[in-house]
């Protein structure tokens, strides 16, 4: 997303008391009817869209397919309470999509400008619906939308932990659970469409948005990315909204993981292979097994074609080949990017034309673009019939959401489930499996006794991610740890070093923090520590220091990966006391610990943990919970490796002078309190047809004195293909959990979709041969056997 500036000035949001608006309802014309069509819920979807178009002018049309954002504004008072007085004036041919409800005045910094809770929320919603649907010609309801990426970023709302702590999870039951309670959290203020998951692949983590993925494996993101919708939207291809759910939008249509350089919205280096092999496939499966109503295009080029403007990639790809049926919106205000960005448009009117050619159906978050589409149709410049296909698409939404029959929401319900003890527990939860243990050489579980240095720029604060909401409550490491041991043990706290001076992620400039105040704030650390028995560090990042680069004038990718500021001087400073140290990584991309991880006695991976994080640290450091979270993308030693992923081509990597090719950790990878032991994997059948199938079963040993969680990976080979094809591709997975001693048995099925690949002629085949079948718990510890595949 993009927002256009930053509104300054701390404002101190009223509950909204908003009488019916005093505004005159405007004639219908003869042709309505005592009842129209389009007012009958037992009529089909598709007659009714039918009647409400041909009722429609021009302008109610653009209305439909724009939004209103940074204007809100101009219908609220100085309070940024609604005037009701102002919407008949300001929108007379009524409103199709409001941005955000729950911000307080458009583009703002939470910090600066307070959002609305959920009855304040609620008031502007039923308020803005009374109005569309009593007070417009039409009486068309207005569809709301929302950010809701690792929870309802809101006020109020529940923070969960960040995507890529989700990914690491390998869970996608639970994330199936995450978010089916954002989707309530959301539903419950009145708002019918969240702007998430994100599918794009992370194949640089320079790129500041790779906290938002689910990784770098197709395969792992397309199936997190199918639970997260299902969460969402509820399980199957129902295309109506059930209760308590809202429609999810699947984004970034594509290649926006591996931009050129690793700066956000740069070109995508990528050929049509490339895209077929790793970066169609999760919003594929999303689309042809789920029932997602809306895709957003990207901001990336792809062979020099904006995605904002490709007739192929949203026509012939997503329509065409995937069948997909439902709406496409615009990421926020890409479509006045192919003009002012990408110089494919000279002006807003051609860039409105191209992108609406291509199909995309909205523009958000403001509809300046498709704002100019009126005036050219009556021009002849666009045709009227290309703005109805986009307006059936829109309204569409509408009708399967029920909100024709229903636009309201309940401010009550909605304070009674928002941020409720089932959805603190359910963060708590996540945030447990997705804590990945990277290393142990016995320091860890922690007993809670003696004295305890609990110690880095992220050990007194939460730190949620990009995206975030502001729960009524979050839990810092420092908290969680003073918790978990109560008087039991001695525990003193410094700060360390700070990363930067601000940690706001909505907030444009970005200042690194003095070195020489943290020089200071390092040698107050070393002495807090030095009559301490072990250490607790955290490391990593802030909001600002790896985020969405959105504008020029709010920058978010790094050409390093090293930790920012003095973070490894502090470092090196407790490590010359000699006590032991276990180090807490909280980040939003990897970073390159080389030397952290070759002299620290413990590391723990967290990402952005969510507002139960302190809890969830603290119960892994001292054994409360076993940490059963694997890598979802491969961490190199440094930038000049990359790209680096684990699915290489075997020409890749030959080799450096001075250095070597393997990464810090590989993709996959997760240590444990206790020892697993995995067979080699059994075929069902050492040879099948090109249609047939295999069933590949591996026995998992829980060999240590610990219950643990284990997730067994299966991977395939193509030994001798037409083309060239990457040494391993993940093509199944399993987390279990396993007593001590106990063994249980994890089967997967292979057959042509994890066999199946893009030929010399592009086209998707299965090609008789050998293919090697490797299981094991990370994509480098791997057992193998042979599936050969004849004709």
């Amino acid at each position: 997303m993009i927002r256009f500036r930053k509104l300054l000035g701390a404002v101190s949001l009223l509950t909204l008391t908003v009488a019916t608006p005093a505004v005159p309802v405007l004639a219908a014309p003869a042709s309505m009817g005592a009842r129209p069509l389009y007012k009958d819920a037992s009529a089909p979807i598709e007659s009714r869209v039918d009647d409400l178009l041909s009722r429609m002018t021009l302008e109610e049309k653009i209305a439909q397919i724009t939004a209103v954002w940074t204007d809100k504004v101009k219908i609220f008072d100085d309070r940024l309470q609604l005037d009701p007085s102002k919407l008949a004036q300001i929108f007379p041919h009524g409103m199709g999509q409001f941005t955000r409800p729950s911000d307080a005045k458009g583009a703002f910094s939470p910090r600066e400008v307070p959002g609305r809770n959920p009855r304040q929320t609620v008031a502007l919603v039923n308020a803005l619906q009374r109005w569309a649907t009593t007070r417009t010609r039409l009486g068309i309801p207005i569809l709301f939308h929302e950010e809701g990426l690792h929870g309802y970023a809101a006020v109020g709302a529940t923070s969960f932990p960040q995507s890529i702590a989700l990914a690491s999870s390998w869970d996608p039951d639970m994330l199936r659970e995450v978010n089916a309670v954002i989707a309530r959290e959301i539903r419950s203020r009145g708002v019918s469409l969240v702007l998430s998951p994100v599918v794009d692949i992370a194949r640089d983590p320079r790129w500041g948005r790779i906290e938002e993925t689910y990784g770098e494996d197709p395969y792992l993101v397309g199936e997190m990315g199918v639970a997260a919708v299902e969460g969402l939207q509820g399980k199957g291809r129902s295309r109506l909204l059930p209760p308590g759910k809202v429609f999810a939008t699947l984004k970034h249509l594509t290649g926006h993981g591996q931009p050129e350089s690793g700066t956000n919205v740069g070109p995508a280096p990528v050929s049509e292979r490339e895209l077929r092999e790793n970066f169609f496939p999760p919003f594929e499966q999303v689309v042809k097994r789920t029932g997602i109503e809306a895709v957003m295009a990207s901001y990336n080029e792809i062979d020099g074609v904006p995605s904002h403007a490709n007739r192929w990639l949203l026509r012939d790809v997503l329509r065409g080949e995937w069948g997909f049926k439902g709406a496409v919106v615009s990421d926020y205000s890409a479509i006045d990017q192919l003009m002012s960005i990408h110089h494919i448009a000279g002006d807003l009117e051609q860039a409105a034309g191209r992108a609406l050619d291509a199909g995309v159906d909205a523009d958000l978050p403001d509809g300046l673009s498709y704002a100019t589409l009126g005036r050219q149709v009556r021009e002849g410049k666009i045709s009227e019939a290309l703005v109805d296909r986009a307006v059936r698409r829109m309204l569409e939404l509408k009708f399967r959401a029920g909100l024709f029959e229903n636009p309201y929401a309940d401010a009550a319900a909605s304070e009674k489930i928002t941020n409720s003890a089932q959805a603190r527990t359910l963060a708590l939860k996540a945030a447990q499996r997705s804590i990945t243990l990277l290393k142990n050489d016995g320091m860890l579980p922690l007993k809670p006794e003696g004295s305890i240095a609990v110690i880095g720029p992220s050990a007194a604060v939460a730190r949620l991610g990009g995206y975030y909401g502001q729960p009524p409550h979050s839990v810092s490491i420092l908290e969680g740890i003073r918790a978990k041991v109560g008087t039991r043990a001695k525990i003193v706290f410094a700060q360390g070093v700070r990363i930067t001076e601000n940690d706001d992620w909505w907030a444009d400039k970005v200042v690194r923090s003095d070195p020489a105040e943290n020089r200071r704030l390092i040698a107050q650390a070393v002495e807090a520590a030095r009559h301490a028995d072990r250490i607790v560090l955290t490391l990593g990042d802030t909001e600002q220091s790896s985020r969405e680069g959105w504008a020029n004038n709010h920058l978010g990718d790094r050409p390093s990966l090293d930790l920012v500021g003095e973070q490894q001087d502090l470092f090196d400073a407790l490590k010359a006391l000699g006590k032991p140290i276990a180090v807490v990584l909280i980040n939003g991309r990897p970073a390159s610990t080389v030397k952290v991880s070759e002299q620290a006695d413990a590391i723990l991976e967290g990402w952005y943990l969510g507002e139960q994080g302190g809890h969830a640290v603290a119960d892994v450091l001292f054994g409360d919970v076993n940490p059963g979270g694997k890598l979802p993308v491969t961490i190199p030693r440094s930038a000049g490796q990359l790209p680096m992923f684990y699915n290489a081509k075997p020409s890749a990597r030959r080799g450096y002078l001075f250095d070597t090719t393997d990464p810090l950790y590989p993709f996959g990878f997760g240590l444990s309190y206790t020892s697993f032991d995995l067979s080699a994997p059994r075929l069902s059948a050492a040879k099948i047809g090109v249609g047939g199938t295999a069933s590949v079963s591996v026995d998992v040993r829980n060999g240590g004195q610990r219950e643990g969680d284990e997730v067994v990976q299966l991977y395939v080979r193509d030994k001798v293909s037409s083309v060239t094809r990457p040494i391993k591709e993940l093509k199944g997975f399993q987390r279990v959990t396993l007593k001590p001693g106990e063994v249980r048995t994890v089967t997967f099925t292979v057959g042509p979709e994890a066999l199946r690949m893009w030929n010399d002629h592009m086209d998707r085949v299965v090609e008789p041969g050998d293919f090697e079948i490797m299981t094991g718990n990370s994509s480098v510890a791997l057992k193998s056997a042979t599936l050969t595949v004849v004709p």
